[in-house]
């Protein structure tokens, strides 16, 4: 039941959303979307989150020609300039809000969120959230580590997006209380969806013939992203069924050279088709409707908004058991778990997946694990945050 007018408390988000790109900004979207109803929500965004030089990518930005998901949000916050997180600052004590829940995914914010909070004073002392997608980056050095103690230090509660980063935060938390949820399904919100797009449609769009069995790698490329263990289990794959594919859809944050040279040195460029590009919002869903499922073969991770896209389209997922990334995968229903860095293991679980693709509907069992999502109770969490740290 939605609260009245009279009684509706005041959240502030800070993180990103459009005009940025990406993972962050698309949850913190769903986020202030599923919060609306509930609570007064005011989303601080970013002036500048990462100065180009940083930026591995071509853009930051979402350059779509569809919008998916744009939420109304003030931006203020500069990543770099001091004076700007004085202005956040002053303005959320303007809104005065219960809680002030911050998006932390990378220890590069340290400074910017430390300082905020340190500015909010002991009025806030019991009214900061932390938002954890990941608490130390995947390719975290030792320094990173130190600038997460620091950027956590004045969090009075934690939210983790799986179970791997609520028992990740344990040594930061230092007794502070951790709640948990998940990512949200996406999908349903991409320009088209499967049920106006038929995958014999969406293979013909990327050039496929209709008999092609096709796995989609889809996101910028990283190396913790593993594709490399990938290409390296095509070979198994293709011998055992010479119809099988593999589509890779994503920016390379990473130097490609190396993944062609492997493309080549294995011999399965016939098999292995690699677009090097950011993917508009309006063709998300021509490639996971072509797909038979998708492939995240991290060696390292917390949770992934790309099963979530996959989900969307009623996709299965084969992924491997690091991180968070298996707890939203129900094995042989939804998809199958694999040990990270075993090209065999990833090559059995292909096989595994179309042998029972007649007798298994994942489809229906994705669509009820969805359901289940725990997304959807996100607004009852945050009440519950409240409540608890109110009463501190």
């Amino acid at each position: 039941m939605h609260s009245t007018a009279e009684t509706l408390r005041t959240i502030v988000l800070i993180g990103p959303a459009y005009p940025y790109r990406g993972g962050n900004a698309l949850f913190m979207s769903y986020l202030y979307e599923a919060l609306i109803p509930y609570f007064r929500v005011h989303l601080i965004n970013y002036t500048l989150l990462y100065p180009t030089i940083l930026f591995p990518g071509t853009t930051q930005f979402d350059k779509s020609n569809t919008l998916t998901k744009v939420v109304p949000s003030e931006r203020l916050l500069h990543s770099i300039y001091p004076p700007s997180w004085w202005r956040v600052a002053r303005r959320i004590r303007e809104l005065s809000p219960h809680l002030v829940a911050f998006d932390w995914w990378n220890p590069f914010f340290a400074l910017s969120h430390y300082t905020i909070c340190s500015l909010l004073g002991k009025a806030y002392k019991h009214k900061t959230l932390f938002i954890t997608e990941n608490v130390v980056s995947h390719e975290g050095r030792r320094i990173d580590t130190v600038l997460t103690a620091l950027g956590l230090s004045r969090a009075s509660a934690f939210l983790a997006l799986s179970e791997q980063v609520a028992r990740d935060l344990t040594k930061f938390a230092r007794g502070r209380p951790i709640y948990c949820s998940e990512l949200p399904v996406f999908g349903t919100f991409y320009a088209q969806t499967p049920s106006t797009l038929t995958q014999e449609a969406a293979k013909a769009r990327l050039g496929f013939a209709p008999d092609v069995k096709l796995l989609l790698f889809f996101g910028y490329v990283r190396p913790y992203k593993g594709l490399d263990v990938l290409l390296r289990a095509m070979p198994f794959i293709i011998q055992n069924d010479p119809q099988i594919k593999l589509l890779v859809a994503g920016e390379f944050y990473d130097n490609p050279r190396p993944y062609e040279h492997l493309v080549h040195t294995l011999g399965i460029h016939q098999h292995v088709r690699i677009i090097n590009s950011f993917i508009p919002n309006e063709e998300v869903a021509q490639y996971y409707t072509a797909c038979d499922a998708v492939v995240l073969p991290y060696k390292s991770a917390t949770q992934s908004g790309v099963v979530g896209i996959a989900y969307g389209f009623e996709r299965p997922v084969i992924v491997t058991n690091v991180g968070g990334l298996a707890e939203s995968v129900e094995e042989g229903k939804t998809g199958f778990i694999v040990p990270p860095e075993s090209p065999r293991d990833l090559a059995a679980a292909v096989q595994k997946l179309y042998a029972q693709q007649h007798s298994t509907d994942y489809a229906a069992h994705i669509r009820s694990r969805a359901q289940r999502n725990a997304f959807g109770n996100i607004h009852t969490v945050f009440s519950d945050i409240i409540q608890h740290l109110s009463s501190m």
